[in-house]
């Protein structure tokens, strides 16, 4: 969202009308979920992607059409062979996608920009109500889940994950940029100056030079948060380990070898720490690729951590569904 929010204050400072394309459903498979996002202007698809092949193109088409117009509308889209409207894709479900039509002469589409990029800059929960008769959207603060009803799309801000990762070695080094490209606001902490420097981690939010014995004094870790143990020691490891577990975050997971994991994990229970809790940390940490270099094990960590995000947001969104009252 960010991206395609940048991209229309961008265009809106050029006088560019717009059509913003959004799914509002889904129903059976389909390459992208509601709320995939699209921004299209006069010459075609500017950024952002509702999932590819037939069915974007289609809908790039239509947003172009309703540029002309100068209008907005909701289509579905089928995602199936032999269908009336046959797109050629047999992914078997459906689409309803919004286009939102942007004029660029309301100034009150400027001011929604501005007040949105700023909520996803402060990490501001809230919610964008498009509106499908046409009309311009509304910014709530607050957390909301993604709904759909006959008047509106209700689509929550992006509040990107926090990735926390002790140790600032080769492997952190190589796993910063790759969490950043998917979706992780990170925090790095090592004890060592030469490796808590800023310049080594450009893309991470904040890099910390600390005491791994006492990280309250420099971190207040959250239950959300997404935690990676790569230090430079089994006593670090353990140090950080020990005060973590105490209020566990999301996500733990712990860089070493099985026989490092062991003795780590006897401390942990010698000094108090629950089994149940030990054994829900990811460790040795990653997806099993066989990796060896930094960069593999990066690749190997973030496929873990995007897997653990997505079950912990299946999760949550199930138990809202069960929840809402119009369930």
């Amino acid at each position: 969202m960010n991206a395609v929010f940048s991209k229309i204050s961008e265009e809106l400072s050029r006088r560019h009308d717009l059509v913003l394309v959004t799914i509002t459903s889904k129903s059976g498979s389909s390459p992208r979920g509601a709320g995939a996002q699209m921004l299209v202007g006069q010459s075609g698809r500017i950024c952002g992607t509702i999932g590819g092949g037939a069915a974007e193109h289609r809908a790039e088409e239509t947003a172009q059409m309703l540029l002309q117009k100068r209008s907005s509308a909701e289509y579905r889209f089928p995602l199936h062979e032999q269908s009336e409207h046959d797109l050629g894709m047999v992914c078997g479900g459906e689409i309803s996608v919004f286009f939102q039509y942007i004029d660029s002469s309301a100034g009150e589409w400027a001011q929604l920009v501005s007040r949105v990029l700023s909520m996803l800059s402060a990490h501001q929960p809230g919610c964008l109500v498009l509106h499908l008769d046409g009309s311009i959207p509304v910014l709530l603060d607050g957390e909301m889940n993604c709904t759909r009803t006959k008047e509106a799309f209700y689509m929550p801000l992006p509040v990107l994950d926090r990735a926390v990762i002790f140790g600032g070695g080769h492997c952190t080094q190589a796993l910063v940029p790759v969490l950043s490209r998917v979706g992780f606001r990170i925090t790095v902490m090592d004890n060592r100056p030469e490796l808590s420097r800023p310049e080594l981690f450009s893309e991470a939010e904040h890099v910390v030079c600390g005491d791994y014995f006492r990280i309250g004094d420099f971190l207040d870790l959250t239950p959300s948060d997404y935690v990676v143990v790569m230090t430079n020691g089994h006593s670090h490891d353990f140090d950080v380990l020990r005060q973590i577990l105490q209020t566990p975050p999301a996500y733990v997971g712990v860089i070493g070898s099985r026989r490092k994991t062991a003795f780590v994990n006897q401390k942990l229970l010698e000094c108090g720490i629950e089994r149940e809790v030990i054994s829900r940390v990811h460790a040795p940490i990653g997806t099993a690729i066989k990796a060896v270099t930094p960069e593999e094990i990066a690749v190997s960590i973030a496929g873990e951590m995007i897997y653990e995000r997505a079950l912990l947001r299946e999760a949550a969104g199930a138990a809202a569904l069960h929840d809402c009252p119009m369930h």
